[in-house]
């Protein structure tokens, strides 16, 4: 079915349409938010609000753009909604544990299975560090960087979904690798990769 046809379909209530369109983009998907997410469910979870958000939204659509683009867009803002949620989160529970101590609650430790022996495997701690150095870049780096090298998009489609110059990706990701490779060589010197 060709875009135009398969968003025409769609905007028709067409189910088979919609059944075409997660066949085609789940997988991609799913691989993009794992990118962000790190976690396979949290993954699975974002792909499904975004479809859920384009069976509700597809009238909205413009058509100005590829379906595809838009798919990536409501999925990469997903993303990013959820870790910003599960930061905030980790700073409040961080703050009870502060102040539960300060007034002599006790409190239970997180258990963590990283923490538990025979847990860390050395390729399970490289992947760790990778990931935190890819996570510690600015937030529009990390995206074209993720958009780029999980994803496979090329530079025009990135400038497409984060709605920015080609000029602007290419900057981007210059700055991200720069910046990854400063990050990365400084863990080789101290042996953590």
């Amino acid at each position: 079915m060709q875009n135009t046809e398969l968003i025409k379909s769609l905007k028709e209530s067409n189910q088979e349409a919609f059944k075409n369109l997660i066949d085609q983009h789940q997988v991609p998907l799913v691989r993009l938010c794992k990118g962000f997410l790190h976690n396979e469910e949290d993954a699975r979870d974002i792909v499904q609000e975004t479809f859920i958000e384009v069976f509700e939204s597809i009238h909205q659509f413009r058509e100005d753009a590829r379906l595809s683009t838009w798919l990536y867009r409501i999925a990469v803002n997903k993303s990013l909604n959820l870790l910003r949620k599960k930061r905030i989160n980790r700073w409040l529970i961080s703050l009870d544990v502060f102040h539960a101590g300060r007034v002599g609650d006790s409190v239970q430790p997180i258990n963590h299975s990283l923490d538990q022996p025979g847990v860390l495997l050395e390729n399970r701690e490289r992947t760790k560090h990778i990931r935190q150095v890819v996570d510690s870049l600015p937030e529009n780096q990390r995206i074209a960087f993720i958009l780029n090298k999980y994803q496979d998009l090329s530079y025009k489609e990135i400038a497409e979904v984060m709605d920015i110059t080609l000029s602007s990706v290419e900057s981007l990701i210059h700055r991200a690798k720069a910046n990854l490779q400063k990050k990365l060589f400084a863990l080789y010197k101290k042996n953590l990769l």
